[in-house]
């Protein structure tokens, strides 16, 4: 009997042995590697995904009166935009008068020139000034001035129409020039500083 309580403790104790070093082994084999960085729980997300997320989501005005105000800025903001567009010539901001090769053309050369129409507005007031002057001989020769004027500025321009015409038939076959020679007219009666679009070339350059 004496023999078989020494093995039995001898067997409990090798159970005890044993199960402390599966106990190790089990932390071993569980626990970290040194220099091994774990895993993430979740993916790192897409940079867009990110900017998404911060971006905030449009609120609408809480009345009508910040929804017109808030429309009115825009429109404001449309207009400015579209003026200056306009004042560089830029195509979408045209008026369809405007629009095209040919008027382009037509401005380009309108404006590196210098010509009589571009003082039709100082001229009008000096003729406004003689009719305002009372006397006959006064009215007469101003009447007989704005017709001399009037002869030459037009024949000034159906010229230089005619000149540009020719010009775009030569460097644009097959564009319409229709109105052209109106629409010369017109740019040469008006002031450089107020012509719309502003003139991209100045006086001399060669078309």
């Amino acid at each position: 009997m004496f023999r078989r309580r020494t093995s039995d403790t001898a067997g409990d104790a090798n159970q005890v042995i044993d199960a402390d070093l599966s106990a190790t082994d089990v932390h071993v084999e569980t626990g970290p590697r040194p220099g091994v960085t774990p895993k993430k729980g979740a993916p790192t997300p897409k940079r867009s995904d990110a900017e998404a997320r911060r971006r905030q989501p449009y609120q609408a005005p809480s009345d009508r009166k910040e929804a017109a105000k808030a429309q009115r800025t825009r429109d404001r903001s449309d207009r400015v935009k579209r003026s200056q567009a306009l004042q560089r010539g830029e195509q979408w901001a045209l008026p369809a008068k405007d629009r095209g090769p040919v008027r382009a053309l037509a401005r380009d050369y309108v404006d590196s020139r210098r010509g009589l129409g571009e003082y039709y507005m100082f001229i009008v007031v000096l003729l406004v000034v003689l009719l305002v002057i009372p006397g006959s001989t006064t009215k007469v020769i101003a009447d007989g001035l704005v017709l001399l004027i009037l002869a030459v500025i037009v024949g000034e321009g159906w010229l230089v129409g005619s000149k540009v015409n020719k010009l775009a038939m030569e460097r644009y076959p097959g564009q319409s020039t229709r109105g052209l020679r109106m629409y010369v007219i017109m740019r040469g009666i008006s002031m450089r500083k107020m012509r719309m679009p502003k003139p991209r070339v100045e006086r001399g350059d060669k078309i």
